[in-house]
């Protein structure tokens, strides 16, 4: 059986093309018209370069809609002043703490839907889908309560003084308070990635998008009956265009388009595949705090610095997440292509396709950088025009893109290694390198040694760097091939 699998998928990629064919004939045109429509494809089968151009442009475009959200808020709240922006900033913190949890079971449902799906078993996929829909809003509720209860009291944990705190009570209170769409926004683009449907996850977040950008001026500023509210209103924009993107979501697996469908059947507990889900979830949601709260603590440090250091910061961020997130999107290929052929039977396909994503995303991110170190004050500039949140903003940009051609093939190993359903692995790499390295070493540089905020932006590119060398020592030993989901 194992011999005909690695038949088939030699078969499949002398049809398919290899790895190295450039994506410019007529067949990957139409194929890439098809996974754009929501069509399905064999990612078991088609040429390695196929596969991850595909699955890529999709999760590129999904990606950068995702960072749009970040994006929009923060110029038009920057016409608020840099309180606002700050406010932003620090709340934007705690919610990395929300993305975390939701990005680290998303990493099961992609691991576990990919296994089934590269497995035949697509009943058992749509099984997991649902599970992870329930597990998405049971988890939701208590941060949500947390979230509304303790708006104001969380900000002046962050370091934020009273005025910014008072400022962001309420934008804190409704994204946090909202994040049940957080949760679910992520888990079934999670889900619609890991069944090889990354058109249908771009599609909700371009509509969410959509009317994230025409509520924010209106809710913001104010117009006719509607009343200004103010840095709050960028929150409530948020949260209505998430929450329309999850229900254009649960329509398309309600009528099952794409690979997958979920009824109530699918939503009735199933206490093994919620075991499962919250197994793998556990490391993985761990992985995710560890490096998400990393930046919390730097956030706590800048504050140190004054709310023009922090709005600089916050700008800075913005822009580093609008261009990080598609980078995420090309290394998500790489989880989707592993849990895939690993489900298959093809270990040797699933490393070659890391390999490859890794090249892919390292060439995009380099090709950021010298964008940032060419540009930095023009972009920056679009956001404020105070010059000192512009040297700071453009200080982190130059500082921080140092890290990224090694950071791409870093991006892709930790994605292999939760493709493969090894969650533990990044783990182990996020702690070492967010909070033994970089935290540490921020405070150092940037208080008792007097390096200053550049300091701080020194210790992410190192942190980074670090990320990409342990994952090339710790792929190349090969353990995950082992793993089962």
């Amino acid at each position: 059986m194992q011999e005909r699998r690695e038949q088939d998928a030699a078969a499949g990629e002398a049809e398919g093309g290899g790895a190295g064919e450039r994506p410019g004939s007529r067949g990957l045109l139409r194929a890439l018209r098809a996974v754009l429509r929501g069509e399905a494809l064999d990612f078991t089968r088609v040429g390695l370069g196929r596969a991850i151009f595909l699955l890529a442009v999709p999760m590129v475009l999904e990606m950068s809609m995702e960072s749009l959200f970040a994006l929009v808020d923060t110029w038009f709240v920057g016409r608020l002043g840099a309180q606002a922006v700050a406010v932003v900033g620090t709340s934007s913190s705690l919610v990395t703490i929300v993305f975390a949890l939701a990005l680290g079971l998303s990493m099961a449902a992609t691991a576990m839907v990919a296994r089934r799906v590269g497995e035949g078993d697509v009943a058992a996929a749509s099984r997991v889908a649902g599970q992870s829909i329930v597990a998405g809003l049971v988890t939701s509720l208590p941060v949500a309560v947390v979230g509304v209860v303790y708006a104001e009291e969380l900000l002046l944990l962050l370091g934020a003084d009273a005025g910014t705190a008072a400022l962001g009570r309420g934008y804190n209170a409704v994204l946090i308070g909202g994040n049940a769409t957080i949760f679910l926004l992520f888990l079934v683009n999670a889900v619609f990635r890991g069944a090889g449907d990354p058109a249908l996850a771009m599609r909700s977040l371009w509509l969410a998008n959509a009317i994230n950008i025409a509520l924010d001026p209106l809710l913001i500023f104010g117009w006719g009956p509607v009343p200004a509210l103010g840095v709050t209103g960028a929150a409530v924009a948020t949260t209505v265009g998430r929450g329309v993107g999850v229900l254009y979501q649960l329509r398309l697996l309600h009528r099952g388009v794409g690979r997958l469908s979920v009824g109530l059947a699918e939503l009735r507990l199933v206490p093994d595949v919620l075991a499962s889900l919250y197994r793998i979830a556990g490391t993985g949601t761990l992985q995710m705090l560890i490096g998400t709260t990393s930046w919390v603590g730097l956030v706590r440090i800048l504050n140190l610095f004054g709310a023009e250091v922090m709005a600089g910061y916050t700008i800075a961020v913005r822009i580093i997440i609008f261009v990080f997130l598609p980078a995420w999107g090309i290394s998500n290929a790489a989880a989707t292509l592993v849990g895939q052929n690993l489900g298959a039977g093809h270990p040797e396909r699933a490393r070659r396709s890391v390999w490859l994503t890794g090249a892919v995303t390292a060439g995009f991110l380099t090709l950021v950088a010298v964008v940032f170190l060419l540009a930095a004050e023009p972009l920056v500039a679009a956001f404020s025009d105070r010059p000192e949140v512009v040297g700071v903003a453009a200080r982190c940009l130059r500082i921080v893109c140092l890290a990224y051609p090694f950071l791409g093939f870093g991006l892709a190993f930790v994605q292999a290694f939760n493709g493969a359903g090894d969650t533990r692995t990044p783990t182990w790499i996020n702690l070492l390198c967010y909070w033994v390295v970089e935290v540490p070493l921020a405070w150092s540089l940037a208080v008792p040694l007097g390096v200053g905020p550049a300091g701080v932006f020194a210790s992410i590119a190192v942190a980074q760097t670090g990320v990409a060398l342990l994952g090339f020592v710790l792929f190349r030993r090969g353990t995950w091939r082992g793993r089962s989901v």
